[in-house]
């Protein structure tokens, strides 16, 4: 899966109770354009081209899958929501919100509609001062300076004071107090995808599973008998010598590890696939292992139904996936769901995903985290 694009925004407003206005439009953004992951300080500074009340400005980052044209429909309709006219005939002109892109990765835009990086971006310290706070390392794409070069030449002598500061939507879903966390599903459930963005999110060292490196997987859609135990214990070895050698490096750069899957799976998946003598077998090395292995803090089950599975396998159209059955995901569900049950020292969340689509959609990957919020406080 691609990472999701890093947005920088810069919001004013000055008309109103200025700090509910960008507070209330923050939500408005977490809600239906992306992530938002860190907010600057508030500062207020005098109108800028114009004779007016002073502004409130601060600037954010946040993490999105939209394009930059779909990134400026939603702000534009947030603006709206908010009291925002925009007439670019009468010129500058007081407001309740003004949200403009600054910087969209390292991506250079122009076109009649949309310029990136904002234009004007190096000559307003309203703009500069925020965006320090959130980067040191962005660079512009066309001026070649980063952030701190900017304001160094910037002409802009005005005055911009902190007067408040509004705390990051992510601050409220404390993840970091775990140090590792497993997200769990049938094929298809979108584990992975999730995985990609909450890892993106909350600064999380990310573990994947290396199914596509696995030579007997396409042979095994084949041939089910054939290759069935032999897929199975090169599953298992390599699970477990990833989770040992991920699991055992703290990286000072990361504040937790979050994985796609939990080796128990090799297990739930060995029960369905091998005949009995292989699988009595196979569960005597696999207990061995499994003593020696870290359980995760939170156990995220992703329950889809089948029919999605269906769907969603077919949609991201790996070949040798095609030809699984309805009959042998459901056998999958089952395993987990008796997996989760008999594991009474485990801290197991199910979520039930069959109707989202966490890249299309923030609000159903908001809807995931909520879930997990609401499961932290269920603890204390």
């Amino acid at each position: 899966m691609k990472s999701q694009h890093q947005v920088f925004l810069s919001l004013g407003s000055n008309q109103g109770n200025r700090l509910e206005i960008l507070e209330h439009c923050i939500d408005l953004l977490h809600q239906e354009v992306g992530t938002v992951i860190k907010i600057s300080s508030v500062f207020e500074t005098p109108a800028w081209g114009f004779e007016s009340e002073s502004f409130y400005n601060c600037a954010l980052v946040l993490h999105t899958d939209f394009t930059p044209v779909r990134v400026l429909n939603q702000i534009l309709k947030i603006e709206k929501s908010l009291g925002r006219t925009r007439n670019a005939a009468v010129g500058y002109q007081a407001r309740t919100i003004d949200i403009d892109i600054i910087a969209y990765d390292e991506e250079v835009v122009a076109t009649d509609r949309l310029q990136i990086p904002h234009p004007l971006l190096q000559e307003r310290n309203f703009v500069l001062l925020p965006f320090q706070e959130l980067t040191s390392d962005w660079e512009h794409p066309i001026l070649k300076k980063n952030v701190s070069e900017l304001i160094a030449q910037c002409s802009d002598t005005s005055n911009c004071t902190i007067v408040a500061n509004i705390a990051a939507p992510l601050s409220k879903i404390p993840l970091e107090q775990f140090n590792y966390i497993a997200f769990e599903g049938n094929i298809g459930a979108g584990k992975t995808t999730l995985t990609h963005k909450i890892a993106q999110d909350f600064n999380a060292k990310m573990v994947l599973e290396r199914f596509a490196d696995n030579p007997f997987l396409p042979k095994f859609y084949k041939d089910q008998n054939r290759y069935a135990f032999p897929l199975e214990m090169s599953f298992l070895a390599d699970r477990y010598q990833q989770l040992s050698d991920d699991l055992a490096q703290f990286d000072l750069f990361k504040d937790f590890v979050v994985a796609d899957y939990h080796i128990f799976k090799s297990l739930i998946f060995a029960k369905i696939t091998l005949a009995e003598d292989e699988y009595r077998l196979y569960r005597n090395l696999f207990t061995i292992i499994y003593k020696e292995m870290p359980k995760p803090d939170l156990y995220v089950y992703l329950y889809q139904n089948t029919q999605r599975l269906l769907q969603n396998i077919k949609k991201r159209g790996r070949g040798y996936e095609q030809n699984i059955e309805a009959d042998y995901l459901d056998k999958i569900n089952t395993g987990y769901l008796d997996y989760i049950k008999s594991q009474q020292d485990l801290n197991v969340l199910i979520i039930d995903v069959s109707d989202l689509d966490f890249v299309k959609n923030q609000a159903d990957y908001l809807f995931v985290l909520n879930e997990i919020q609401k499961k932290i406080q269920s603890k204390k």
